[in-house]
Protein backbone atom coordinates (compact mmCIF):
# COMPACT_ATOMS: atom_id res chain seq x y z
CA UNK A 1 0.00 0.00 0.00
CA UNK A 2 1.28 3.48 -0.86
CA UNK A 3 2.29 5.65 1.98
CA UNK A 4 0.69 8.93 2.17
CA UNK A 5 2.83 11.43 0.19
CA UNK A 6 3.51 13.69 2.89
CA UNK A 7 5.20 11.22 4.54
CA UNK A 8 6.71 9.19 2.32
CA UNK A 9 10.18 9.98 1.21
CA UNK A 10 10.17 11.60 -2.63
CA UNK A 11 11.02 9.53 -5.23
CA UNK A 12 13.67 10.38 -7.56
CA UNK A 13 12.72 11.34 -11.11
CA UNK A 14 14.49 7.82 -12.96
CA UNK A 15 13.38 5.57 -15.19
CA UNK A 16 12.43 1.75 -13.03
CA UNK A 17 14.67 -1.27 -13.21
CA UNK A 18 11.61 -3.04 -13.15
CA UNK A 19 7.70 -2.50 -12.65
CA UNK A 20 7.44 -0.55 -9.06
CA UNK A 21 11.26 -0.36 -8.39
CA UNK A 22 12.77 2.62 -8.47
CA UNK A 23 16.58 3.46 -8.77
CA UNK A 24 18.08 6.63 -7.83
CA UNK A 25 20.63 8.58 -9.86
CA UNK A 26 23.91 9.52 -8.29
CA UNK A 27 24.02 13.22 -7.21
CA UNK A 28 19.68 13.80 -8.01
CA UNK A 29 17.91 15.78 -5.57
CA UNK A 30 14.66 14.34 -3.55
CA UNK A 31 11.57 16.07 -5.18
CA UNK A 32 10.32 18.33 -2.15
CA UNK A 33 6.90 17.41 -0.67
CA UNK A 34 4.13 19.31 -2.26
CA UNK A 35 1.45 17.55 -1.25
CA UNK A 36 -1.10 18.53 1.72
CA UNK A 37 -3.29 16.37 3.27
CA UNK A 38 -5.58 19.38 3.90
CA UNK A 39 -5.79 21.30 1.15
CA UNK A 40 -5.49 18.23 -1.37
CA UNK A 41 -8.41 16.58 -0.03
CA UNK A 42 -10.29 19.99 -0.51
CA UNK A 43 -9.56 19.60 -4.09
CA UNK A 44 -10.25 16.25 -4.72
CA UNK A 45 -13.64 16.25 -3.05
CA UNK A 46 -13.93 19.38 -4.76
CA UNK A 47 -13.53 17.88 -7.97
CA UNK A 48 -16.19 15.06 -6.73
CA UNK A 49 -18.69 17.67 -6.30
CA UNK A 50 -18.46 19.86 -9.22
CA UNK A 51 -19.04 16.10 -11.46
CA UNK A 52 -21.84 15.24 -9.23
CA UNK A 53 -23.18 18.36 -10.28
CA UNK A 54 -23.39 18.29 -13.53
CA UNK A 55 -26.18 15.29 -13.24
CA UNK A 56 -28.91 17.81 -11.90
CA UNK A 57 -28.28 21.25 -13.59
CA UNK A 58 -28.01 19.24 -17.24
CA UNK A 59 -31.23 17.46 -16.23
CA UNK A 60 -32.77 20.71 -15.07
CA UNK A 61 -31.85 22.35 -18.28
CA UNK A 62 -33.38 19.54 -20.66
CA UNK A 63 -36.42 21.14 -21.46
CA UNK A 64 -34.61 24.86 -22.07
CA UNK A 65 -31.95 23.28 -24.66
CA UNK A 66 -34.86 21.51 -26.64
CA UNK A 67 -37.17 24.21 -26.69
CA UNK A 68 -34.50 26.90 -27.99
CA UNK A 69 -32.29 24.50 -29.83
CA UNK A 70 -35.48 22.74 -31.50
CA UNK A 71 -33.95 19.18 -30.48
CA UNK A 72 -35.99 15.90 -31.44
CA UNK A 73 -36.30 13.58 -28.27
CA UNK A 74 -33.84 11.23 -29.85
CA UNK A 75 -31.48 14.45 -30.34
CA UNK A 76 -32.31 15.60 -26.45
CA UNK A 77 -31.32 11.82 -25.48
CA UNK A 78 -27.76 12.59 -26.73
CA UNK A 79 -27.12 15.61 -24.53
CA UNK A 80 -26.91 12.94 -21.99
CA UNK A 81 -25.87 10.05 -23.63
CA UNK A 82 -23.09 11.94 -25.52
CA UNK A 83 -21.17 12.85 -21.92
CA UNK A 84 -21.92 8.89 -20.19
CA UNK A 85 -20.55 7.55 -23.43
CA UNK A 86 -17.06 9.49 -23.36
CA UNK A 87 -16.86 9.28 -19.52
CA UNK A 88 -17.73 5.37 -19.19
CA UNK A 89 -15.66 4.63 -22.59
CA UNK A 90 -12.29 6.45 -20.97
CA UNK A 91 -12.57 5.86 -17.51
CA UNK A 92 -9.91 2.78 -17.52
CA UNK A 93 -7.50 4.84 -20.32
CA UNK A 94 -8.20 7.49 -18.08
CA UNK A 95 -6.63 6.06 -15.10
CA UNK A 96 -3.49 4.07 -17.03
CA UNK A 97 -2.83 7.59 -18.63
CA UNK A 98 -2.50 8.70 -15.06
CA UNK A 99 0.51 5.97 -14.55
CA UNK A 100 2.15 7.22 -17.75
CA UNK A 101 2.02 10.75 -17.32
CA UNK A 102 1.32 11.47 -14.13
CA UNK A 103 -1.64 11.33 -11.86
CA UNK A 104 -1.85 15.16 -11.02
CA UNK A 105 -0.96 16.28 -14.66
CA UNK A 106 -4.10 14.09 -15.90
CA UNK A 107 -6.17 15.15 -13.29
CA UNK A 108 -5.73 19.09 -14.12
CA UNK A 109 -5.40 18.80 -17.60
CA UNK A 110 -9.05 16.14 -16.83
CA UNK A 111 -10.48 19.62 -15.08
CA UNK A 112 -9.25 21.52 -17.43
CA UNK A 113 -11.37 20.08 -20.51
CA UNK A 114 -13.97 19.63 -17.82
CA UNK A 115 -14.39 23.15 -17.36
CA UNK A 116 -13.12 24.64 -21.09
CA UNK A 117 -16.59 22.28 -22.55
CA UNK A 118 -18.51 23.40 -19.71
CA UNK A 119 -18.28 26.67 -20.67
CA UNK A 120 -19.01 25.93 -24.62
CA UNK A 121 -22.04 24.34 -24.37
CA UNK A 122 -23.12 27.38 -22.49
CA UNK A 123 -22.68 28.96 -25.35
CA UNK A 124 -23.66 26.36 -28.04
CA UNK A 125 -25.77 27.76 -30.91
CA UNK A 126 -27.17 24.40 -32.40
CA UNK A 127 -27.60 20.99 -31.02
CA UNK A 128 -24.29 19.05 -32.54
CA UNK A 129 -21.95 21.41 -31.31
CA UNK A 130 -23.83 21.27 -27.42
CA UNK A 131 -23.57 17.39 -28.04
CA UNK A 132 -20.16 17.91 -29.03
CA UNK A 133 -19.30 19.81 -25.97
CA UNK A 134 -20.73 17.41 -23.70
CA UNK A 135 -18.73 14.34 -25.53
CA UNK A 136 -15.69 16.67 -24.93
CA UNK A 137 -17.34 17.14 -21.14
CA UNK A 138 -17.26 13.40 -20.57
CA UNK A 139 -13.69 13.18 -21.28
CA UNK A 140 -12.69 15.39 -18.95
CA UNK A 141 -14.37 13.75 -16.20
CA UNK A 142 -12.78 10.60 -17.01
CA UNK A 143 -9.53 11.57 -16.43
CA UNK A 144 -10.74 13.74 -13.54
CA UNK A 145 -12.63 10.58 -11.72
CA UNK A 146 -10.00 7.65 -12.24
CA UNK A 147 -7.04 9.99 -11.54
CA UNK A 148 -8.20 11.88 -8.31
CA UNK A 149 -9.53 8.98 -6.87
CA UNK A 150 -6.29 7.37 -6.93
CA UNK A 151 -4.51 10.58 -5.35
CA UNK A 152 -6.57 10.33 -2.57
CA UNK A 153 -5.04 7.21 -1.80
CA UNK A 154 -1.64 8.21 -2.47
CA UNK A 155 -2.24 11.15 0.40
CA UNK A 156 -3.89 9.22 2.67
CA UNK A 157 -2.65 5.71 4.06
CA UNK A 158 -5.01 2.79 4.36
CA UNK A 159 -6.97 2.75 8.16
CA UNK A 160 -8.73 6.06 10.19
CA UNK A 161 -7.29 8.76 8.06
CA UNK A 162 -8.25 7.48 4.32
CA UNK A 163 -11.56 6.38 5.92
CA UNK A 164 -12.51 9.74 6.86
CA UNK A 165 -11.37 11.16 3.06
CA UNK A 166 -13.51 8.73 1.94
CA UNK A 167 -16.41 9.83 3.94
CA UNK A 168 -15.21 13.54 3.08
CA UNK A 169 -15.65 12.71 -1.05
CA UNK A 170 -18.92 10.85 -0.57
CA UNK A 171 -20.37 14.48 1.52
CA UNK A 172 -18.78 16.21 -1.07
CA UNK A 173 -20.55 14.56 -4.00
CA UNK A 174 -24.13 14.29 -1.60
CA UNK A 175 -23.84 18.24 -1.22
CA UNK A 176 -23.43 18.99 -4.40
CA UNK A 177 -26.54 17.03 -5.47
CA UNK A 178 -28.68 19.06 -2.80
CA UNK A 179 -26.96 22.74 -3.95
CA UNK A 180 -27.65 21.20 -7.70
CA UNK A 181 -31.06 20.28 -7.06
CA UNK A 182 -31.76 23.86 -5.64
CA UNK A 183 -30.32 25.90 -8.12
CA UNK A 184 -31.19 23.74 -10.93
CA UNK A 185 -34.48 24.46 -9.75
CA UNK A 186 -34.72 28.12 -8.91
CA UNK A 187 -32.65 29.40 -12.01
CA UNK A 188 -34.96 27.17 -14.85
CA UNK A 189 -38.01 28.54 -12.73
CA UNK A 190 -36.49 31.85 -13.44
CA UNK A 191 -33.53 32.48 -15.85
CA UNK A 192 -31.89 30.70 -19.38
CA UNK A 193 -30.65 26.78 -18.83
CA UNK A 194 -27.16 28.88 -20.38
CA UNK A 195 -26.90 30.14 -17.16
CA UNK A 196 -27.67 26.64 -15.40
CA UNK A 197 -25.34 24.87 -17.09
CA UNK A 198 -22.67 26.98 -16.50
CA UNK A 199 -22.54 26.91 -12.86
CA UNK A 200 -19.50 24.38 -12.42
CA UNK A 201 -17.20 26.49 -14.48
CA UNK A 202 -15.80 28.39 -11.94
CA UNK A 203 -15.66 25.79 -9.62
CA UNK A 204 -13.65 23.91 -12.07
CA UNK A 205 -11.61 27.02 -12.71
CA UNK A 206 -10.69 27.23 -9.29
CA UNK A 207 -9.49 23.65 -8.39
CA UNK A 208 -7.86 23.43 -12.25
CA UNK A 209 -6.20 26.03 -10.53
CA UNK A 210 -5.50 25.66 -7.56
CA UNK A 211 -4.39 21.55 -7.92
CA UNK A 212 -0.58 21.97 -8.94
CA UNK A 213 -0.32 23.80 -5.75
CA UNK A 214 -1.46 21.33 -3.22
CA UNK A 215 -0.95 18.07 -4.96
CA UNK A 216 2.06 16.07 -5.57
CA UNK A 217 2.63 14.46 -8.44
CA UNK A 218 2.73 11.01 -8.81
CA UNK A 219 5.46 8.36 -9.76
CA UNK A 220 5.39 7.92 -13.31
CA UNK A 221 5.60 4.23 -14.81
CA UNK A 222 7.35 4.21 -18.12
CA UNK A 223 5.92 2.47 -20.70
CA UNK A 224 3.19 1.65 -23.46
CA UNK A 225 -0.65 2.73 -23.02
CA UNK A 226 -1.70 -0.71 -24.21
CA UNK A 227 -3.34 0.89 -27.30
CA UNK A 228 -5.10 -2.61 -28.11
CA UNK A 229 -6.33 -2.74 -24.48
CA UNK A 230 -7.45 0.88 -24.78
CA UNK A 231 -9.59 0.71 -27.91
CA UNK A 232 -11.65 -2.81 -27.02
CA UNK A 233 -11.89 -1.31 -23.04
CA UNK A 234 -13.04 2.05 -24.63
CA UNK A 235 -15.65 0.48 -26.82
CA UNK A 236 -16.59 -2.15 -24.65
CA UNK A 237 -17.85 0.49 -22.27
CA UNK A 238 -19.24 2.60 -24.62
CA UNK A 239 -21.65 -0.17 -25.88
CA UNK A 240 -22.71 -1.39 -23.09
CA UNK A 241 -23.69 2.36 -21.80
CA UNK A 242 -25.14 3.05 -25.54
CA UNK A 243 -27.37 0.29 -25.29
CA UNK A 244 -28.49 0.27 -21.87
CA UNK A 245 -29.43 3.96 -22.95
CA UNK A 246 -31.33 2.57 -25.96
CA UNK A 247 -33.27 0.32 -23.39
CA UNK A 248 -34.91 3.26 -22.08
CA UNK A 249 -37.09 3.65 -24.79
CA UNK A 250 -36.61 0.87 -26.84
CA UNK A 251 -37.61 -2.97 -25.88
CA UNK A 252 -34.83 -5.11 -24.86
CA UNK A 253 -35.22 -7.30 -27.64
CA UNK A 254 -34.55 -5.11 -30.15
CA UNK A 255 -31.77 -4.46 -32.69
CA UNK A 256 -30.36 -1.14 -31.23
CA UNK A 257 -30.32 -2.35 -27.96
CA UNK A 258 -29.29 -5.77 -27.93
CA UNK A 259 -26.85 -5.17 -30.79
CA UNK A 260 -24.78 -2.90 -28.73
CA UNK A 261 -25.15 -4.91 -25.62
CA UNK A 262 -23.75 -8.13 -26.92
CA UNK A 263 -20.90 -6.40 -28.76
CA UNK A 264 -20.50 -4.53 -25.67
CA UNK A 265 -19.70 -8.20 -23.38
CA UNK A 266 -18.00 -9.42 -26.27
CA UNK A 267 -15.22 -6.50 -26.62
CA UNK A 268 -15.14 -6.75 -22.74
CA UNK A 269 -14.38 -10.84 -22.96
CA UNK A 270 -11.86 -10.04 -25.48
CA UNK A 271 -10.74 -7.43 -23.20
CA UNK A 272 -9.85 -9.41 -20.21
CA UNK A 273 -8.42 -12.07 -22.20
CA UNK A 274 -6.18 -9.52 -24.06
CA UNK A 275 -5.14 -7.80 -20.36
CA UNK A 276 -4.07 -11.52 -18.92
CA UNK A 277 -0.92 -11.36 -21.00
CA UNK A 278 -0.06 -7.65 -21.11
CA UNK A 279 2.98 -6.65 -19.70
CA UNK A 280 1.33 -3.15 -18.34
CA UNK A 281 -2.32 -4.01 -18.73
CA UNK A 282 -4.77 -0.94 -18.41
CA UNK A 283 -6.75 -2.92 -15.41
CA UNK A 284 -4.65 -5.08 -13.07
CA UNK A 285 -7.03 -8.48 -12.60
CA UNK A 286 -5.52 -9.65 -9.69
CA UNK A 287 -7.81 -6.86 -7.93
CA UNK A 288 -10.58 -9.26 -8.62
CA UNK A 289 -8.94 -12.15 -6.44
CA UNK A 290 -10.28 -10.36 -3.49
CA UNK A 291 -13.32 -11.91 -2.66
CA UNK A 292 -14.38 -8.62 -0.67
CA UNK A 293 -12.98 -6.37 -3.27
CA UNK A 294 -14.69 -7.99 -6.04
CA UNK A 295 -18.08 -8.19 -4.11
CA UNK A 296 -18.17 -4.19 -3.02
CA UNK A 297 -17.22 -3.43 -7.19
CA UNK A 298 -20.85 -5.82 -7.52
CA UNK A 299 -22.64 -3.54 -4.78
CA UNK A 300 -21.55 -0.33 -6.69
CA UNK A 301 -23.70 -1.77 -9.81
CA UNK A 302 -27.24 -2.20 -7.45
CA UNK A 303 -26.74 0.53 -5.54
CA UNK A 304 -27.99 3.22 -8.45
CA UNK A 305 -31.01 1.19 -8.64
CA UNK A 306 -31.84 1.27 -4.91
CA UNK A 307 -31.40 5.18 -5.45
CA UNK A 308 -32.49 6.64 -8.47
CA UNK A 309 -36.05 5.99 -8.52
CA UNK A 310 -36.43 8.38 -5.77
CA UNK A 311 -35.25 11.32 -8.14
CA UNK A 312 -36.39 9.54 -10.98
CA UNK A 313 -40.02 8.87 -10.27
CA UNK A 314 -40.95 11.46 -7.41
CA UNK A 315 -39.25 14.47 -9.30
CA UNK A 316 -42.21 13.43 -12.13
CA UNK A 317 -44.21 12.42 -9.65
CA UNK A 318 -44.19 15.97 -7.29
CA UNK A 319 -44.02 18.13 -11.19
CA UNK A 320 -47.05 16.18 -12.92
CA UNK A 321 -49.59 14.86 -10.04
CA UNK A 322 -49.35 17.21 -7.43
CA UNK A 323 -48.44 20.78 -9.61
CA UNK A 324 -45.56 21.37 -7.82
CA UNK A 325 -42.50 23.94 -9.32
CA UNK A 326 -39.22 22.56 -10.36
CA UNK A 327 -37.81 24.54 -7.36
CA UNK A 328 -40.73 23.05 -5.13
CA UNK A 329 -39.45 19.82 -6.37
CA UNK A 330 -36.12 19.73 -5.73
CA UNK A 331 -36.81 20.71 -1.93
CA UNK A 332 -38.80 18.39 -1.42
CA UNK A 333 -36.18 15.59 -2.83
CA UNK A 334 -33.50 17.67 -0.62
CA UNK A 335 -34.07 14.50 2.47
CA UNK A 336 -31.91 12.10 1.06
CA UNK A 337 -28.50 14.08 0.31
CA UNK A 338 -28.68 16.19 3.55
CA UNK A 339 -29.47 12.69 5.09
CA UNK A 340 -26.45 11.08 3.37
CA UNK A 341 -24.00 14.17 4.53
CA UNK A 342 -25.60 14.42 8.15
CA UNK A 343 -24.80 10.49 8.65
CA UNK A 344 -21.77 9.69 6.50
CA UNK A 345 -19.83 10.93 10.01
CA UNK A 346 -21.64 8.14 11.94
CA UNK A 347 -20.87 5.45 9.44
CA UNK A 348 -17.70 5.85 9.04
CA UNK A 349 -17.66 5.35 13.04
CA UNK A 350 -19.93 2.35 12.87
CA UNK A 351 -17.84 0.94 10.62
CA UNK A 352 -14.86 1.10 12.50
CA UNK A 353 -16.51 -0.49 15.32
CA UNK A 354 -19.22 -2.88 13.85
CA UNK A 355 -17.04 -3.90 10.28
CA UNK A 356 -17.53 -3.17 7.09
CA UNK A 357 -19.70 -6.24 6.45
CA UNK A 358 -22.33 -5.22 8.91
CA UNK A 359 -22.40 -1.35 8.32
CA UNK A 360 -23.31 -2.47 4.66
CA UNK A 361 -26.32 -4.67 5.52
CA UNK A 362 -27.49 -2.24 7.40
CA UNK A 363 -27.50 0.39 4.55
CA UNK A 364 -28.66 -2.27 2.11
CA UNK A 365 -31.68 -3.09 4.61
CA UNK A 366 -32.41 0.59 4.72
CA UNK A 367 -32.44 1.02 0.99
CA UNK A 368 -34.82 -1.80 0.31
CA UNK A 369 -37.17 -1.10 3.12
CA UNK A 370 -37.08 2.46 1.57
CA UNK A 371 -38.65 1.16 -2.23
CA UNK A 372 -40.81 -1.37 -0.33
CA UNK A 373 -42.35 1.79 1.46
CA UNK A 374 -42.73 3.94 -1.43
CA UNK A 375 -44.54 1.28 -3.70
CA UNK A 376 -47.43 1.71 -1.91
CA UNK A 377 -47.26 5.32 -2.61
CA UNK A 378 -50.61 6.70 -3.83
CA UNK A 379 -51.53 10.27 -4.72
CA UNK A 380 -53.44 11.46 -1.76
CA UNK A 381 -50.60 10.39 0.43
CA UNK A 382 -49.26 13.36 2.70
CA UNK A 383 -45.44 13.90 1.78
CA UNK A 384 -44.63 14.19 5.78
CA UNK A 385 -45.84 10.85 6.96
CA UNK A 386 -45.34 8.81 3.22
CA UNK A 387 -42.83 10.38 1.19
CA UNK A 388 -40.00 12.49 4.08
CA UNK A 389 -39.60 9.08 6.26
CA UNK A 390 -38.60 6.83 2.76
CA UNK A 391 -36.06 9.67 1.82
CA UNK A 392 -34.45 9.95 5.48
CA UNK A 393 -34.27 6.30 5.04
CA UNK A 394 -32.51 6.39 1.27
CA UNK A 395 -29.82 8.65 2.40
CA UNK A 396 -29.03 6.68 5.58
CA UNK A 397 -28.65 3.71 3.37
CA UNK A 398 -26.54 5.47 0.41
CA UNK A 399 -24.36 6.46 3.66
CA UNK A 400 -24.22 3.27 4.96
CA UNK A 401 -23.67 1.28 1.92
CA UNK A 402 -20.93 3.82 0.36
CA UNK A 403 -18.15 4.22 2.55
CA UNK A 404 -17.42 0.29 3.44
CA UNK A 405 -17.85 -0.33 -0.23
CA UNK A 406 -15.65 2.28 -0.60
CA UNK A 407 -13.14 0.91 2.03
CA UNK A 408 -13.55 -3.01 1.19
CA UNK A 409 -12.61 -1.49 -2.76
CA UNK A 410 -8.86 -0.12 -1.25
CA UNK A 411 -7.91 -2.38 1.40
CA UNK A 412 -5.04 -4.99 0.37
CA UNK A 413 -3.77 -3.31 -2.51
CA UNK A 414 -0.65 -4.42 -3.87
CA UNK A 415 1.08 -1.61 -5.23
CA UNK A 416 0.48 -2.24 -8.68
CA UNK A 417 -3.16 -2.43 -8.22
CA UNK A 418 -3.72 1.24 -7.06
CA UNK A 419 -4.09 2.90 -10.08
CA UNK A 420 -6.59 0.51 -11.60
CA UNK A 421 -9.26 0.76 -8.76
CA UNK A 422 -10.08 4.08 -8.75
CA UNK A 423 -11.25 3.20 -13.15
CA UNK A 424 -12.52 0.33 -12.21
CA UNK A 425 -14.61 1.52 -8.72
CA UNK A 426 -15.37 4.45 -11.19
CA UNK A 427 -16.56 2.64 -14.30
CA UNK A 428 -19.40 -0.07 -12.15
CA UNK A 429 -21.03 2.89 -10.86
CA UNK A 430 -21.16 4.51 -14.30
CA UNK A 431 -22.61 1.09 -16.06
CA UNK A 432 -24.42 0.25 -12.58
CA UNK A 433 -26.33 3.46 -13.32
CA UNK A 434 -27.14 3.30 -16.55
CA UNK A 435 -28.12 -0.69 -16.20
CA UNK A 436 -30.35 0.40 -13.15
CA UNK A 437 -31.91 3.14 -15.49
CA UNK A 438 -32.70 0.98 -17.99
CA UNK A 439 -34.30 -1.48 -15.51
CA UNK A 440 -36.09 0.91 -13.55
CA UNK A 441 -37.77 1.94 -16.46
CA UNK A 442 -38.67 -1.09 -18.39
CA UNK A 443 -40.29 -2.15 -15.32
CA UNK A 444 -42.68 0.84 -14.97
CA UNK A 445 -43.54 0.83 -18.51
CA UNK A 446 -46.84 -0.13 -19.87
CA UNK A 447 -49.10 1.25 -16.52
CA UNK A 448 -51.87 3.70 -17.36
CA UNK A 449 -50.72 5.82 -14.53
CA UNK A 450 -47.61 7.46 -13.23
CA UNK A 451 -48.79 5.96 -9.67
CA UNK A 452 -48.92 2.23 -10.83
CA UNK A 453 -46.19 2.87 -12.66
CA UNK A 454 -43.71 4.16 -9.96
CA UNK A 455 -45.07 0.95 -8.06
CA UNK A 456 -43.97 -1.25 -10.38
CA UNK A 457 -40.88 1.09 -10.74
CA UNK A 458 -39.96 0.98 -6.92
CA UNK A 459 -40.29 -2.69 -6.57
CA UNK A 460 -37.68 -3.15 -8.90
CA UNK A 461 -35.49 -0.50 -7.34
CA UNK A 462 -36.63 -2.71 -3.78
CA UNK A 463 -35.00 -5.70 -6.10
CA UNK A 464 -31.61 -3.94 -6.64
CA UNK A 465 -31.91 -2.75 -2.79
CA UNK A 466 -31.74 -7.16 -1.98
CA UNK A 467 -29.30 -7.12 -4.33
CA UNK A 468 -27.11 -5.13 -2.60
CA UNK A 469 -27.99 -7.09 1.14
CA UNK A 470 -27.43 -10.37 -0.29
CA UNK A 471 -23.63 -9.16 -1.84
CA UNK A 472 -23.15 -7.44 2.13
CA UNK A 473 -24.08 -10.29 3.72
CA UNK A 474 -21.54 -12.65 1.43
CA UNK A 475 -18.68 -10.78 2.27
CA UNK A 476 -16.15 -12.39 5.07
CA UNK A 477 -16.23 -10.52 8.14
CA UNK A 478 -12.28 -9.08 9.13
CA UNK A 479 -11.40 -8.16 12.33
Amino acid sequence: MSAPLSEAAPPAATAPARHGALVRRPGTAPRPRRSRPGPALAVIAGANATIHLDDPLVNAALPGIRAELHLTALSASWVVGAYLLAFGGLLLLGGRAGEVLGRRRVFVCGLAVFTVAGALRALAPTGELLIAARAAEGAGAALVAANGFVLMLDTFALGRARTNAIAVCTAAGAASTAGGLLLAGALTSVGSWRWVVLLNVPLGLALALLAPRVLAESVRIPGRFDAGGAVLSALGAASLVYGLSQAVVRPWTSLQVAGPLASGVALLAVFVGVQRHTAQPIVRLGLFRDRNRALAYASMLAVPGAVVGAYFFLSQFFQQDRGWSPLAAAFALLPVPLTTVALVGFAVREERALGAKRVMAIGAAALLLENLWLTRLGPEDPYATTVLPALVLLGAGLAFCAVPATVLATSGLKAEETGSTGSVLNACQVLGGSLCVALLVSASSGYGSLPEAMSAGFAAAAACGAAVLALALALRSRP
